[in-house]
């Protein structure tokens, strides 16, 4: 790990200084980046060039605006109605309930673990970076291969999700209004599309505009969410039904739906595809690092306050619909398409159905552009560091909006692809889901688990941390990945009841992908990825304290035969 202390070092009469920063860094021990701008490097400009980087973005981002950000990738409201289907489908009001909360035991130690990795790494490359730098000499070039394009994998696929979500709800609010209309996969597929290319041009914008919209959309998505957990409970009509008001505790808490072929204890860990997709948006602030001022304490702080928030407020907003839902099979198997639509429909006047549905579809649309926008600084991030075909196509910063454009579009284009998994049927599409689950877990644990049982007590922390803390919270969330993968990828039904149309396709279309990325690295990547390319030029301390001035073109270090920047720093 490289430890910079503050020196001045002077060459050709210039004189260049890094003010000691708490950084867990892909340069070489000793070695000091080289200021050349017109200007003197602030505080969060010293941490970036620590780590390598030169700033490319402007830092207009606050503690509460990437925090607003994140919560809106969060997207709880939308994020609940697009996943009831496997939340209550394969357990019931039990997975809802006590499963939530045993869940969030896992996620909460992820998220606490990633914090403490983001304020010791303030970067767009975020859990990439983590990995190449905290893996074991030789290792970081692969640690950081496998986890870039997993992340990529659950980045890319996060935004077509949602906006699939919010389309099947807008559809089936127009069923409510409109009794004969029954959505087709074609109509939902457009509008998804739609929805898509209206986020790109958003997510295309200045940072100073996208962070004041997602601001106003989190303010948004809170708010909506605080009225619905209110307005159902107090509005609910299940005694239409012949029912009491809601429904017995021992009912909740103690009933698991038959949802599923396996054991009830399976089925639980099998909702929790439901948690986990819902909560996984809370490492955007790791990815908008570089443009988020006082980066390494407020991204963090921002990074454990989505989760613990998020997994508050949802746990709340599960009980409410556990606690009033009338027929959880009629709820499935809706003409509406949309179980979410389909349990409101059950318990609510028309009036306050379609209310509802507005609030959550807002928050979706909401939603669907942070998720735009942290990926596009994900696919930027990999860009950069020449992960992709075409890398310096994706990597091009717009001289304009001082934004990766180009990497919005790229995002955009693959999504849309993702989308026609529409037209295999519902279990199909349902795989962009725990795709996205199963990607995004996967890459946040690698990086944690290599600094938990290979790293422990060597790891140098940023100004946030757990302390001694930080091994068994790690290695709880490691833990609970490890459980979680293989559960994600199991169908529901088992036997003769297994076909095509009733498969988890997750295991295909994220196994393929990862399994490409592997094969290319074996064949070929293996040669030349070194991991995070550095892209200030810098001064290496040589023997004797002989100073070495190091030249980097485009992330290469160039005249220096023993200089060589490596993915691997302890």
């Amino acid at each position: 790990m490289s430890e910079h202390k503050g020196s001045t070092v002077s060459i050709t009469g210039h004189r260049h200084t890094v003010a000691e920063e708490p950084v867990t860094s892909v340069l070489e021990g000793g070695d000091i980046p080289v200021n050349k701008g017109d200007h003197e490097w602030n505080a969060d400009e010293e941490v970036l060039a620590s780590l390598g980087y030169k700033p490319e973005f402007k830092r207009e981002f606050t503690l509460w605006s990437t925090f607003c950000v994140s919560f809106a990738v969060l997207g709880l409201l939308p994020s609940f109605a697009s996943t009831l289907y496997y939340g209550m489908g394969y357990a019931g009001t039990a997975g809802m309930t006590w499963g939530w909360l045993v869940a969030m035991v896992g996620i909460q130690s992820i998220a606490s673990s990633m914090a403490e990795l983001c304020s010791s790494m303030p970067t767009s490359g975020g859990l990439y970076y983590a990995a190449a730098v905290l893996a074991p000499p030789g290792w970081g070039p692969l640690a950081a291969w496998l986890t870039g394009w997993s992340n990529w994998l659950g980045q890319v696929t996060a935004a077509p999700s949602v906006n699939y979500g919010t389309a099947s709800m807008i559809l089936a609010a127009a069923s409510i209004q409109n009794a004969s209309y029954v959505p087709t996969n074609y109509q939902v597929f457009l509008l998804t599309v739609l929805l898509m290319i209206i986020h790109s041009v958003m997510a295309s914008f200045p940072t100073r505009w996208i962070a004041q919209v997602n601001s106003a959309g989190s303010t948004f998505n809170i708010i909506a969410l605080v009225i619905v957990i209110i307005i159902i409970p107090a509005a609910c009509d299940r005694t239409a039904h012949g029912l009491s008001k809601f429904n017995p505790s021992s009912d909740v808490w103690g009933t698991i739906y038959d949802g599923t072929d396996f054991a009830p204890g399976v089925s639980v860990l099998m909702s929790f595809v439901s948690v986990i997709w819902t909560m996984s948006g809370y490492d955007s602030p790791f990815h908008l690092a570089e443009e988020c001022s006082n980066a390494n304490v407020a991204s963090p702080r921002a990074i454990f306050l989505t989760s613990a928030m998020g997994g508050t407020f949802g746990w709340f907003l599960q009980l409410v619909v556990a606690y009033t839902v009338v027929d959880i099979t009629a709820v499935l198997e809706s003409d509406l398409g949309q179980p979410f639509a389909a349990y409101l429909n059950d318990i609510l006047p028309q009036k306050i159905v379609i209310a509802v549905l507005s609030l959550t579809i807002i928050a979706g649309f909401a939603m669907g552009q942070g998720c735009m926008i942290a990926a596009s600084r994900v696919t930027f991030a990999y860009a950069r560091d020449d992960v992709f075909p075409l890398s310096r196509i994706w990597s091009h910063v717009n001289t304009y909006t001082r934004t990766p454009v180009n990497a919005v579009w790229l995002n955009s284009l693959v999504g849309t692809l993702c989308l026609l998994l529409i037209f295999g049927g519902e279990l199909a599409i349902g795989a962009i889901f725990s795709i996205g689950a199963c990607a995004a877990f996967v890459a946040f644990t690698i990086p944690i688990v290599i600094r938990v049982f290979f790293v422990g007590n060597r790891f140098r922390p940023g100004p946030w941390n757990l302390g001694r803390a930080s091994i068994p919270i790690g290695a709880v969330g490691s833990a609970f990945v490890t459980l979680m993968v293989p559960i994600l990828c199991l169908p529901s039904v088992t036997g003769r009841n297994l076909d095509p149309a009733s498969m988890n396709w997750t295991a295909l279309c994220y196994g393929a992908p990862m399994l490409g990325a592997v094969v290319w690295w074996v064949v070929d990547a293996r040669k030349w990825f070194k991991g995070p390319k550095v892209n200030v030029e810098h001064l290496m301390l040589g023997r004797g304290g002989e100073v070495i001035e190091g030249k980097v073109v485009e992330g290469q270090v160039r005249g220096v035969s023993e200089g060589e920047v490596k993915g691997v720093g302890l």
